[in-house]
């Protein structure tokens, strides 16, 4: 199996646990937020959506999905355009509401979409590609879509933490 296979798996994965995550969650529930300084699941499914747009896209020198297929007009967040809600402070993170899981679960299956296309074309040599000098060591190609992933699987993982504490507290 090729390295890219695995990834291929490992996010589409990430797709699933989205999907589950918002999956029947009223607008309430999306944007409650356990503690005033916690973070929501819209927060949560937005945020890793929007780092892993942001970082693929960078990495393979395409657009974002974001801007290039207006989700940033169809999420209208009271938020800077490139905005990935990396350093966001509890009011920053307030900000991040959305109406339905659908809308969600959409923009991640773009992304998806974008990140899947890409990894299908990369070979063996391409993983050694440096793609981001500011780090000592450089960061790799490899390095960056490990990251992403980790990042991914950990807030989809806090998601699906915090739609457990909601129905808990329900029932």
């Amino acid at each position: 199996m090729h390295a890219k296979d695995i990834l291929i798996d490992a996010y589409s994965r990430i797709q699933e646990e989205v999907h589950a995550t918002v999956d029947g969650l009223s607008p309430d529930d999306l944007n409650a937020r356990p503690l005033a300084d916690a973070n929501s699941v819209s927060w949560l499914i937005w945020h890793l959506t929007r780092v892993q747009d942001d970082h693929i896209a960078d990495a393979a020198g395409l657009d974002q999905v974001w801007l290039a297929q207006g989700w940033e007009k169809r999420f209208g967040l009271d938020l800077p355009r490139r905005d990935t809600g990396y350093g966001h402070s509890p009011s920053k993170v307030a900000k991040v509401r959305v109406d339905s899981g659908d809308l969600l679960s959409e923009y991640y299956d773009a992304v998806h979409e974008q990140t899947l296309g890409y990894l299908r074309g990369l070979t063996a040599k391409d993983f050694e590609r440096i793609v981001d000098e500011r780090w000592d060591p450089p960061v790799t190609l490899a390095v960056r879509l490990v990251s992403v992933l980790s990042d991914d699987l950990q807030h989809v993982g806090q998601a699906a933490y915090v739609r457990g504490l909601l129905r808990s507290a329900a029932s």
